[in-house]
């Protein structure tokens, strides 16, 4: 089946390069005299003998580049990258821009498709030299310096990445400064590792500024700070991401206990976490709250507030949370079925995601700020968020 579809293939160029000759002859010349070419025999005898390749070369030779030819040249190389074979691809475009009578529409047409053919290769660092290059031609700028950025991406360059994303926001009229603001994400985690930590706050200074919602440099700002043993600070990073994104305030839970912890001020904690649940219901303040009650008030007073919560917002994340803590006042036969349920629950929580993509679906055990699936940014979200209901069950 393969065989077949290369000639046919192969015979459609042949074709073409014929038609592309008759169409150049001189009208009062007589046509009724078909000459086939030697060459074209030689690559159909290639062919036959099963030597692809040399036969591949035969006929795009055949082809002249030329205002009628061209695209015949363009749409070969496509066929070939998109069959993986991307090597032809390669010279078939780098025999389109080597011809110096290539007009420049066409030139430029030929560098994006070796462009692409080096990104299919991941040869990355001359699809970059070649989409730089594309970056001043008008008809290719939007899309060069959008393949710019996903290189930059692929290859942790985010200093670059940065720069290209003002670019395309330049030529496009497209805000990139959501995405900015992860690249200054990255940058600060760079510098955070290396424990350069001012450099770090000045990155996540010039997030907030690109994207004052970014979830990430809230978060970030608050780890710099609490290495830094600024808890106060930390803690009014951490208080800006109920109104960032409420969705990922269970990011922020433990790191604000801790910091409250560290200012031996659990009472302050106590009453922003009631506060908290009352404006935002969610199953991790839930569930530090009640640790804070139960050291306090003991397992039953603990045990009937996240009752109180399950029924108002039912959830397995919430019903878990339950019986974790009921199970250690309960007795005989009910603390036995507590454990059946108990057990039955965990490996029903352990095969869940704790996080999905809300574009593609994707899922996973780890917070990507980048999607894996869709390569989109703070689109994976914590999967309790999209089990729970935070309307409050009313009773009938």
């Amino acid at each position: 089946m393969k065989m077949i579809k290369i000639i046919i293939f192969l015979v459609c160029i042949g074709t073409a390069w014929y038609l592309g000759r008759r169409s150049r002859q001189p009208k009062e010349q007589p046509r009724n005299k078909i000459n086939i070419p030697r060459d074209y025999l030689i690559g159909l005898n290639f062919l036959l003998n099963e030597e692809t390749d040399k036969a591949v070369d035969i006929f795009i030779k055949m082809l002249e580049v030329d205002s009628d030819t061209v695209e015949t040249h363009l749409a070969v190389g496509k066929l070939f990258r998109k069959r993986g074979e991307v090597d032809r691809a390669i010279r078939i475009h780098q025999n389109l821009i080597a011809r110096p009578q290539l007009e420049k529409v066409y030139r430029e047409q030929s560098l994006f498709e070796l462009g692409q053919d080096y990104l299919s290769a991941g040869v990355l660092d001359r699809a970059e030299r070649i989409f730089i290059e594309l970056v001043n031609a008008k008809s290719h700028s939007a899309r060069a310096l959008r393949t710019l950025i996903d290189i930059y991406q692929q290859e942790k360059d985010w200093e670059n990445a940065v720069k290209a994303a003002h670019q395309y926001e330049a030529v496009t009229r497209q805000s990139m400064q959501p995405t900015i603001a992860h690249y200054y994400c990255e940058l600060a985690e760079n510098a955070a590792h290396k424990k350069q930590f001012d450099e770090a706050i000045q990155f996540l200074k010039k997030a907030l500024s690109a994207d004052h919602a970014c979830v990430r440099a809230s978060l970030l700002q608050a780890k710099v700070l609490i290495e830094t043993g600024e808890y106060k600070l930390a803690i009014h990073s951490l208080k800006k991401i109920k109104n960032q994104n409420s969705d990922y305030l269970s990011e922020a839970i433990e790191l604000l206990a801790f910091c409250y912890e560290q200012l031996e001020d659990e009472e302050s904690l106590v009453i922003y976490l009631k506060h908290l649940l009352d404006e935002h219901p969610r199953v991790p303040v839930v569930l530090i709250l009640a640790e804070r009650i139960r050291k306090r008030k003991g397992d039953k007073v603990a045990a009937t507030f996240v009752a109180d919560y399950v029924r108002r917002y039912p959830s397995l994340r919430g019903l878990y949370t339950f019986v974790n803590i009921y199970i250690s006042s309960a007795e005989g036969r009910a603390k036995e079925d507590l454990h059946i349920l108990q057990n039955l629950m965990k490996n029903l929580l352990a095969d869940k995601s704790e996080y999905q993509c809300n574009s593609c679906g994707f899922s996973g055990k780890s917070l990507h700020w980048q999607c894996p699936g869709c390569k989109a940014w703070s689109t994976m979200l914590p999967a309790y968020r999209l089990e729970e209901k935070y309307e409050p069950v009313v009773a009938g």
